[in-house]
């Protein structure tokens, strides 16, 4: 059962690095010293109180960042490969005490949820900031950093049914992508190829 609890907290700190690297490592150190969870293999590292105020401070800048427009696509698209490599991390730390393909198999997992989840956001935002007003952007940041505080402590009394939600996120995700990537190519087809096109030039077609 302590095996399937670690596999399980696995896939939701993958999923939820999608969101936020900083905060789901600052979660997990602290969740870790209040006694609330406990951090399988050399994933405890993350309980010491450099790694939590160092994932605080990151989280701080994140959370300013995450909220004016573009700026938070910017911050997406240079965390692109520092989300899914920093749960892979944890995924590999997370299974130090199982073996090589165990941590192989883990660090996979979570890289992978990491990746989809962040895909998710990151598309998310493209097409908010088509919207001229901030408040979308505010009001979507807050949404998601929320539901990673919640489904933490959620998956402290209801570790199953946590890892439920997050699978069928996961699902639901694909189908979300393909729907916000059509919408989002839309756009940027509209902006460039309007201004691709020639304006028209009385001179250069001999009109008065």
């Amino acid at each position: 059962m302590e095996a399937l609890r670690m596999y399980l907290l696995t896939v939701l700190a993958g999923w939820t690095s999608g969101i936020s690297l900083y905060l789901t490592v600052a979660i997990l150190g602290i969740f870790s010293r209040a006694g609330w969870i406990d951090l399988p293999g050399n994933l405890n590292t993350l309980s010491n109180p450099f790694v939590i105020g160092l994932a605080l401070i990151l989280y701080f800048i994140e959370f300013i960042a995450d909220k004016i427009p573009f700026v938070d696509s910017a911050w997406d698209s240079v965390h692109t490969l520092i989300r899914p490599a920093g749960a892979a991390a944890a995924g590999y730390l997370a299974g130090s005490g199982d073996g090589a393909a165990i941590q192989t198999a883990l660090a996979l997992a979570a890289g992978t949820f990491a990746l989809d989840a962040h895909a998710l956001k990151a598309s998310t935002r493209l097409a908010i900031n088509t919207s001229p007003e901030p408040f979308s952007n505010i009001a979507a940041s807050l949404a998601e950093h929320s539901f990673v505080i919640f489904i933490f402590w959620f998956f402290i009394k209801h570790p199953v049914w946590a890892c439920v939600i997050i699978l069928t996120l996961a699902v639901l995700s694909i189908w979300l992508l393909r729907i916000l990537w059509r919408f989002v190519r839309a756009v940027f087809k509209k902006i460039f190829g309007g201004a691709a096109k020639p304006t028209s030039d009385p001179e250069a077609t001999g009109g008065n």
